[in-house]
């Protein structure tokens, strides 16, 4: 496909800040930071307030909880270890992580825990890229035995445990049976996690000294990790987790004295990375350079091809596919896309206003970052409001059709 490097229409930017003030001026964001990027235009918006109640405006390095689109950052710490060969695609995890050996898989994904058969094969890297381990977050079927032990061991954060140290983490994994054969079917979330365990175990590094060693100090991100250091901390806003029926603020998280004031137990690859949209602007830019940042190869090609073109059959998609189509109860919409690559969304067909090849994903405070090949686009939306309530993916989705509309073709 022709590639676009133009950039934006005054008119199409102007009709954007309206739209994004228009919610924030409804009470139901308190602020907001937007970024868009094209053809080497690039547009900022920090509009509204820190704080629901006022106070702190929004600015340009407000730094922000990056929920699961932690995820499309954590995989290039995996695809770095692809290039260099110390990672194969088809490699047995358990070398790594021997935790998971020998697994049992449940006969029915309501069964007993003890109610199992052998996996027809071993886990496989390209089973953690892809999230088809055999075990994550499934949203349709909460109440079952395996998903309250999930929730139980503290296996995902906050609910309703505190992860421990990825040792524990690990331990607790593997007491586990799968849900699923590996291999056979996409799975949310618990993948990213344990690419984080496994990262640090390949390297001997954390998992975030493997990050800011390898990837962040390269592109220039300076405010993102797992946690802020004092004199950061004010520029992160509370998290609010408005009620679903009154729609009255609730603070999920605070700055001071909250999960990201100190070094958390587990560095979660799957949502634990705090960031700002400068920061993120730099990796996802880098993406559409096919790894190339400022003449310096952080990637290479053919693994950013491999992270951001979908990886998945139909069969894999099917929970992918139900997450999205039929919990839009749960998602409000978010997650339509068709395909998954590694650690991120693909779309693989014309669902919205975003074409075919887009790629990126949505996280659950109330943030959006995608990137477009095809028009050369990255779009970053970044609230303060999680998804316990509709706003937030609302004032996402006029985001992406606002920004299209934008275009200057």
């Amino acid at each position: 496909m022709e590639q676009n490097n133009r950039g934006f229409s005054a008119a199409g930017l102007r009709r954007l800040n309206e739209v994004l003030t228009g919610h924030v001026e409804s009470g139901r964001i308190p602020g907001l930071v937007a970024l868009v990027s094209r053809g080497g235009q690039t547009h900022v918006e920090a509009l509204g307030t820190m704080r629901h109640d006022g106070g702190t405006p929004m600015r340009r390095d407000t730094i922000f909880r990056m929920a699961s689109t932690s995820k499309p950052v954590t995989v290039a710490a995996a695809m770095i270890l692809l290039d260099e060969c110390r990672l194969r695609l088809d490699d047995l995890v358990q070398q790594w992580l021997p935790e998971l050996a020998d697994r049992q898989v449940l006969k029915r994904i309501d069964s007993p825990l003890d109610d199992t058969v052998p996996a027809r094969r071993p886990i496989t890297v390209r089973d953690v890229l892809t999230s088809t381990v055999g075990l994550g977050m499934d949203m349709t079927s909460l109440g079952t035995p395996v998903m309250n032990a999930v929730f139980e061991q503290g296996l995902t954060p906050d609910l309703p445990t505190p992860m421990p140290e990825p040792d524990e983490w690990m331990r607790r994994l593997g007491t586990l049976p799968l849900m699923h054969q590996p291999g056979e079917r996409w799975q949310y979330h618990i993948a990213s996690d344990l690419l984080g365990v496994l990262v640090a175990r390949v390297t001997g590094q954390s998992f975030e000294e493997f990050l800011q060693e390898r990837l962040f100090e390269p592109l220039g991100m300076k405010d993102t990790g797992f946690d802020l250091s004092a004199d950061k901390i004010d520029r992160l806003p509370p998290l609010y987790a408005p009620d679903p029926q009154s729609g009255e603020f609730h603070v999920w998280d605070p700055a001071e004295g909250g999960r990201h004031s100190k070094p958390p137990a587990f560095q979660g690859g799957g949502g634990g990375l705090v960031s700002t949209a400068d920061d993120y602007h730099a990796y996802f830019q880098m993406l559409l350079n096919d790894g190339m940042h400022r003449g310096q190869r952080i990637l290479s090609r053919p693994a950013v091809e491999l992270m951001t073109t979908n990886r998945l059959t139909a069969e894999q998609l099917a929970a992918r596919e139900a997450m999205g189509r039929d919990n839009v109860h749960i998602s409000f919409g978010q997650g339509q896309h068709g395909g998954w690559g590694f650690g991120m969304a693909v779309r693989t067909y014309r669902g919205d206003y975003a074409p075919v090849g887009q790629f990126g994903w949505d996280g659950g405070s109330g943030v959006s970052t995608y990137a477009d090949p095809a028009n050369q686009l990255t779009g970053i939306l970044l609230t303060q409001v999680g998804m316990t309530v509709p706003d937030a993916a609302r004032a996402i989705h006029d985001f992406w059709t606002t920004v299209y509309q934008a275009l200057a073709d």
